[in-house]
């Protein structure tokens, strides 16, 4: 009986062994994760770019909801930076200004600043 312990230990210990030497098989090669959505290099970014960005998660990972709220206020910054550009714009061209589009985004950007 004690001879069949001693060689069930040592076929358990000689595939584990196996096993941690690469002989039971190859690993597949690793996919690098990139970004889904590229930024754009011939137009300023938008609050749509922002909102597409995905990043991708690395060995050691990233805190999501850290990264996400800054996307979040990236957006509204460029949100309320287009909406009070198109409004000077207007104000330059001698149009009416409309200050409800810039007072949502005001408000927004107020919103991620507390």
């Amino acid at each position: 009986m004690f001879w069949v312990i001693v060689v069930a230990m040592a076929v358990v210990v000689g595939g584990a062994a196996l096993v941690a030497l690469g002989g039971g098989g190859a690993l597949p090669e690793a996919v690098h994760d990139r970004i889904a959505a590229k930024l754009p290099q011939e137009r300023p970014l938008t609050r749509t770019d922002v909102d597409e960005i995905r990043l991708p998660m690395a060995v050691r990972g990233y805190r999501m909801d850290e990264v996400d709220d800054v996307l979040d206020r990236l957006g509204a910054e460029l949100a309320y930076r287009d909406t009070r550009i198109a409004e000077l714009e207007a104000a330059a061209a001698g149009g009416p200004a409309t200050a409800g589009p810039v007072d949502a985004a005001a408000a927004e950007r107020s919103d991620h600043q507390e």
